[in-house]
């Protein structure tokens, strides 16, 4: 299924810019909506968890918390409408009927940015997401809420410049579940490629399904595809699979988003994780 509709959640991080920039670059090759959401704090949000708060001082919350997040969609807005004036992009509510240009809008949805994120975008084609920052965490939860809760691809947009995101896409595969959820869900950017590398591990002949296995399944696609043995002597193994894709000249990683449990919550996988701290690649995550 191509990528029809692309979900940014724009908060003010620094991060929107780039996170559009990274959307409208996977959304001209299809024509595609973004949906620009912005979501608004809840006063309710802003309380102490567990602690009994004086009514006079939930009120005084209440109302500076309303204030300065309408200052803030306000301050929002306006450098959406001066990004899309800048790069010429068609403002309009939803996706029109010829979707034959790129289309953007804007909302704002009050909540919890990853419990927004989590709901909408499980009517989105993707989500794309700014890279959680390593220091502060900030936006981990986002990028979990929008794997673990909507189903849907997820791009993970690094702070790098991006400049094109199919012409050489890498797969990393182990013949797992999670990476071939991958590849079917990534399937339309996979065939408008022009060049297509699988990375797969040294111990190739211990997968279930192999490289050549996956070559051979997108050959029945009309899509030519490469292998290359991915070697991790001396270096994690997510380590070597983004060395590897680097090598290739990949402008986009696709790869299967680990998780396992911690307590009710699903947590990353050790090498999902690896990446998600020190890609400095565009990384489209399927869990």
């Amino acid at each position: 299924m191509a990528f029809r509709t692309i979900l940014v959640p724009i908060r003010g991080d620094g991060r929107g810019e780039s996170v559009l920039d990274h959307a409208c670059a996977l959304g001209r090759h299809f024509n595609a909506h973004i949906r620009a959401v912005h979501c608004r704090p809840r006063p309710q949000d802003l309380m102490p968890f567990g602690v009994a708060v004086p009514t006079l001082v939930k009120d005084q919350i209440n109302a500076s918390a309303k204030d300065i997040a309408d200052d803030e969609v306000e301050r929002l807005k306006g450098l959406f409408d001066e990004y899309v004036a800048k790069h010429g992009i068609k403002v309009c509510d939803t996706r029109p009927p010829l979707h034959d240009e790129l289309t953007i809008s804007w909302s704002v949805a009050d909540g919890r940015q990853a419990d927004v994120i989590g709901v909408q975008g499980r009517l989105a084609s993707v989500v794309a997401v700014a890279q959680p920052d390593h220091d502060s965490n900030l936006g981990q939860n986002t990028l979990e809420a929008a794997l673990f809760n909507t189903g849907r691809p997820v791009l993970m947009c690094p702070k790098t410049p991006v400049t094109s995101l199919d012409n050489n896409v890498a797969i990393a595969w182990n013949g797992s579940a999670e990476s071939s959820r991958a590849v079917a869900a990534c399937g339309s950017i996979i065939a408008e490629a022009k060049k297509v590398t699988v990375l797969a591990a040294e111990d190739a002949e211990n997968l279930e399904l192999s490289a050549e296995d996956l070559i051979v399944h997108l050959k029945d696609h009309e899509i030519d595809a490469t292998a290359t043995v991915v070697t991790s002597k001396g270096s994690s193994i997510g380590e070597s699979v983004l060395k590897a894709a680097k090598d290739s000249g990949a402008d986009l990683l696709i790869m299967g988003a680990y998780g396992r449990s911690r307590g009710r919550s699903l947590v990353m996988g050790g090498v999902t994780q690896w990446i998600i701290d020190h890609t400095d690649l565009p990384v489209l995550l399927v869990h």
